[in-house]
């Protein structure tokens, strides 16, 4: 009996602590968002400032845990592009309370809050609702000044919830989000922040130009998208990231690879999402702009068309009056940037250095990746994360297996030890919560609870 003694005056204690420190984030509480159901948690959203000077300022949209959120810990999640939005991406689309439904929104019932207190940060300024007057920053948008500023946000709203300075703290993106989540993890631990850093998860994450690219080929190859000569033709004669690499800098092919490029196109088909290669896509009727690494995911099962639901709604004035927003140098609010224009050189930079050095600083770190995506496929992942281990002289603790969501096997798992994980989830897309949100959940729970991810039940069988 006195363990549970224990924990009740543990829980209490920990309770009146979080109601005792008083934050200054009232103001940006919303009252209800328009159409959304009744629930018990808290909401807010807003901008904060991080530079006066140039009235910079980046839009965040926090929700609280759905229970006891003075004892559940904080997860930042970015999403990626470079240039796309965390508010409209990972909170409407993918693992946030709601998702837009006509003009109603929905409850999601895999929503990340029932594990965890969520902030959802617009970033760089350009990107959503966040802006910036001098408009000059928006030509020059890089990692740098990316991870710096959102820092600074972290930092300045801290101040405004000062109750949740203390608590553990996650960082989690997707797709370029390996570059922005450990850049923006390193930042803090070289910073010495007053920041209780534990973790940082990225799926599906841009970690090595030349790998991640390169991976494609014999994705769509092995999954039958493309034929023997095409995977020839990508191995031997221009490989895909130098395909990439010359469309981005010269905005032109040579022969070869134009001749490479054209003939995958043409056999992998426009109808085909390469995001998600075996779901559907949606008939839309609003021309989105599809960004390099971060376009969104459909399933047959949800609504197909929750992007330009998400878009709709979010471009309502009385949900931008619900939600303290305001749009600044921009006339619509979109998924993804059309005014940032980030330094493309950017996506050549290696993160998995940095992926070392956070281990080695005791952070723990989860690479996970949706199975389905041949645009960063787990073939390159993985390989990646096995050779991070090596380098860092890592022994497996938890061998290559299956692991369970319910009685189904969700993908499959390795752990090195005990600080770095791999993951795949089985039947995801790039955007993993969106496409298996009841996996994904599973996946999140287990990290920030600091378990393995279960295995089967023998008694289901």
């Amino acid at each position: 009996m006195q363990p549970q003694k224990w924990i009740t005056i543990a829980t209490i204690s920990a309770t009146l602590l979080f109601l005792a420190a008083e934050s200054t984030s009232e103001p940006d509480q919303i009252v209800t968002l328009p159409g959304q159901p009744v629930v018990s948690f808290k909401q807010y959203s807003g901008f904060i400032t991080i530079d006066e000077k140039q009235k910079k300022a980046l839009f965040y949209y926090f929700v609280e845990a759905e229970t006891d959120p003075a004892l559940k810990p904080l997860v930042l999640w970015l999403n990626g592009g470079p240039g796309c939005s965390s508010i409209g991406a990972g909170a409407f689309c993918e693992h946030g309370p709601f998702k837009p439904s006509g003009d109603i929104l929905l409850k999601n019932d895999y929503s990340w809050n029932k594990e965890a207190n969520m902030l959802y940060l617009e970033s760089p300024a350009g990107v959503g609702f966040s802006y910036t007057v001098n408009e000059s920053f928006y030509t020059s948008v890089n990692d740098e000044l990316t991870a710096r500023d959102n820092l600074a946000f972290l930092e300045r709203w801290f101040s405004k919830f000062p109750e949740y300075k203390d608590k553990d703290f996650f960082i989690t993106g997707e797709s370029y989000g390996g570059h922005y989540v450990p850049q923006l993890a390193q930042l803090i631990v070289q910073s010495n922040a007053k920041i209780n850093l534990k973790g940082i998860a990225i799926g599906n994450p841009l970690l090595e130009f030349n790998t991640d690219f390169n991976s494609r080929a014999e994705y769509v190859w092995s999954h039958g998208l493309i034929s023997d000569a095409t995977y020839e033709m990508f191995t031997t004669v221009c490989n895909y990231s130098q395909i990439r690499r010359q469309f981005e800098t010269f905005g032109a092919l040579s022969p070869d690879c134009s001749r490479v490029n054209s003939q995958y196109s043409r056999e992998v088909s426009k109808f085909i999402d390469t995001y998600d290669i075996t779901l559907d896509v949606c008939l839309s009727t609003i021309q989105l702009q599809s960004h390099i690494l971060n376009k969104m995911e459909y399933v047959g099962e949800i609504d197909v068309c929750v992007e330009d639901e998400t878009v709709k709604y979010l471009n309502r004035k009385d949900v931008q009056e619900a939600l303290h927003a305001q749009l600044v140098n921009v006339d619509r609010w979109t998924v993804c940037s059309d005014v940032v224009k980030y330094n493309r050189q950017n996506l050549e930079i290696p993160t998995v250095p940095i992926l070392g050095k956070l281990i080695r600083s005791g952070i723990w770190v989860l690479v996970y990746s949706g199975d389905q995506d041949s645009v960063i496929p787990l073939t390159g992942t993985r390989t990646l994360a096995n050779g991070l281990a090596k380098d860092l002289g890592l022994n497996t603790t938890v061998p290559y297996r299956t692991w369970f969501e319910g009685k189904q096997v969700a993908g499959w798992t390795q752990v090195y030890g005990d600080i770095l994980s791999f993951a795949t989830i089985r039947g995801a897309s790039h955007e993993a919560p969106f496409s298996q949100p009841e996996r994904s959940l599973v996946l999140f729970s287990a990290f920030i609870g600091g378990k393995q991810l279960p295995e089967a039940i023998l008694s289901n069988w």
